[in-house]
């Protein structure tokens, strides 16, 4: 951001700011609201941090396939429970590698506790590359393939950055597959809850009166009953046969069934402050249904604030979503997500000896904080001229 921008970011509609020149005022009230706010957002470096991760990791979910070493089902019975393999520049000698590589694994089983273990073999050096044609999938569930963005090429070396589950299958695979579950009920459930909190809102704060009073109980009851027992109690009204596509969506359905309260007391309070401003009673005098006044003219008038909301909104549904997959309620095998890949940890004896397990957290918890900083960035910034 220029020096000019950020001074325009940070004064009030009538160029309170000292040094401002008539170019300089003339920009700023001449600026749209959403170049406004652009301004001031900028200004919020951790808001900026957490909005490229999140589009880092919405890239990842997308194309969680191409990105990933190993398919999904892809299962190693010889390096089963296998500790993470670190990416290495330098060898046991000291030598520096133009290329990245891997030590191999040599397994080894405890006399006394019969435990499986595995320690690094420095005689076996693994070489990882970029553009690996090795194990085929499908992109999207429809084009097969076998180029992956990086790994090993021998058929006997391994390259599991994060470690193995007790299947054998590579942890850093899953938890890109299991982005894309996770991401896409937050952000489908949210526009969901959106829809319908923007119109029960809507309704609610345009007419009053019985209409207000209904929907404004249903919200107070919802909102009344304990979030995770009402998870729970919905999701096992699931019929237990149901396919895992059939699950996602039941999954997300009744994600947004309880997300849409906030969303409508925010569309409601917003709307009465605003059904009876000028343009308002405007467009009444033109003629204008009152669904239309609702739709084109309300709503959009505070649609910054809708964002915030939503954005604000999107780590309570991933946080649901995992919270029912990890107490084996929500996404189930073959079908993978965060709550899932942590389900498998729930034993302290896997904590205990495979801590790596966790690593899924780290990103549940990366991902929640950076939705948390783009919320507050947003906010602060649908208001372009609070200091």
């Amino acid at each position: 951001m220029s020096e000019t921008e950020e001074r325009i970011a940070t004064s009030s509609p009538g160029g309170a700011v000292l040094g401002l020149s008539s170019a300089e005022e003339e920009k700023i009230l001449t600026a749209s609201q959403w170049k406004l706010m652009w301004w001031k957002f900028r200004r919020h470096k951790m808001a900026m941090v957490g909005g490229a991760f999140i589009a880092l990791m919405y890239f990842i979910a997308i194309f969680c396939e191409f990105l990933a070493p190993y398919p999904l089902d892809k299962r190693d019975s010889g390096h089963v429970t296998a500790p993470p393999q670190l990416l290495r520049w330098r060898d046991s000698e000291g030598r520096f590698h133009l290329r990245p590589f891997v030590y191999g694994l040599k397994e080894s089983i405890d006399p006394y506790t019969w435990r499986r273990t595995f320690s690094e073999d420095p005689t076996q050096v693994a070489p990882v590359y970029l553009l690996v044609r090795r194990d085929e999938y499908k992109l999207w569930g429809r084009w097969t393939t076998n180029l992956h963005l990086f790994g090993v090429k021998g058929e006997k070396e391994t390259c599991f950055l994060l470690g193995t589950d007790s299947l054998g299958r590579d942890l850093f695979s899953r938890i890109l597959y299991g982005a894309r579950i996770s991401l896409s009920v937050g952000l489908l459930g949210v526009l969901i809850s959106l829809v319908i909190g923007a119109v029960l809102g809507g309704v609610s704060g345009y007419y009053g009166g019985v209409i207000d009073t209904i929907v404004q109980r249903i919200i107070e009851l919802l909102r009344s009953i304990p979030t995770i027992p009402l998870w729970m109690a919905l999701s096992a009204a699931l019929p237990p046969g149901l396919p895992p596509q059939q699950v996602y969506f039941g999954i997300t359905i009744i994600l947004s069934i309880i997300g849409w309260t906030g969303l409508a007391r925010v569309t409601r309070g917003k709307i009465l402050s605003l059904r009876d401003e000028d343009f308002v009673m405007a467009a009444r005098i033109g003629g204008t249904s009152e669904g239309r006044i609702i739709v084109w003219h309300l709503l959009p008038s505070f649609f910054s604030y809708l964002i915030v909301s939503v954005t604000l909104s999107i780590p309570g549904m991933v946080m649901g979503e995992t919270s029912l997959s990890f107490l084996g309620l929500g996404m189930r095998p073959p079908y993978t997500s965060w709550g899932v890949l942590l389900s498998e940890a729930q034993n302290i004896g896997n904590i205990a000896h495979r801590p790596w397990m966790l690593i899924p957290a780290l990103f549940l918890i990366a991902t929640v904080f950076a939705f948390n900083f783009l919320g507050d960035g947003l906010r602060d910034a649908a208001d372009p001229y609070a200091r």
